[in-house]
């Protein structure tokens, strides 16, 4: 897959793995990782779906309407290709922190929904549920922090609070993150992704 693998300058720190939005390449979260943690290491990946020429992490059939058989695939293709990126870019496998928005977190969701110890921790930008009647793995208090819309168009409220309740019902501790400007990622709602994951995942 196309990416983008620059290494921090702290060993502890974990890699950020970011995954962009429907139309988004790899260099689109490069400044909100800077944000987050600029001593880690950052895997940014593109999706290898087009959808009328814009990259996407797996199909759709309608607006919100997922192709589940594809996602079923692209998961596994991605998570694939993290292991692989492990091996070649030398970072720890199992101390990866997804961060993704829109398409790209819930890609990173679904990887959350059918892979065991998937991620350390994720950070998921108006995401929606991957899929649904599923018995998702053991996440043993993993921490989420949900980046959420009560206007959002796209992923309705509803829609966040059902997948923080099917994310704590697997063990994960979860932090919804509430604003009211649509879809949109915003300063505000990256700051509070950064105070979140200082507080859960940044080491002294």
């Amino acid at each position: 897959m196309r990416h983008i693998f620059r290494r921090g300058t702290e060993p502890s720190a974990p890699t950020l793995l970011l995954l962009h939005g429907t139309g988004g390449t790899e260099h689109d979260l490069l400044p909100l990782a800077e944000r987050l943690d600029p001593a880690a290491s950052i895997l940014s990946v593109r999706g290898n779906v087009s959808e009328n020429g814009m990259p996407r992490f797996f199909r759709r059939l309608a607006e919100g309407v997922f192709d589940e058989e594809d996602l079923v695939f692209r998961t596994q293709e991605l998570n694939d290709f993290l292991r692989d990126a492990a091996g070649t870019h030398g970072f720890d496998r199992e101390r990866v922190v997804a961060v993704g928005y829109s398409n790209g977190a819930n890609i990173a969701a679904s990887l959350m929904f059918h892979i065991p110890g998937a991620f350390l921790g994720a950070i998921l930008h108006h995401p929606m549920v991957p899929m649904r009647g599923l018995e998702l793995p053991e996440l043993s208090e993993t921490p989420v922090f949900i980046g959420a819309g009560r206007n959002d168009p796209i992923c309705s409220a509803q829609e966040s609070e059902e997948l923080s309740a099917l994310l704590r019902g697997a063990g994960a501790d979860v932090r919804v993150h509430w604003e009211s400007n649509g879809h949109r990622l915003t300063g505000t709602e990256v700051d509070a992704a950064a105070q979140w994951y200082r507080e859960k995942l940044k080491q002294d």
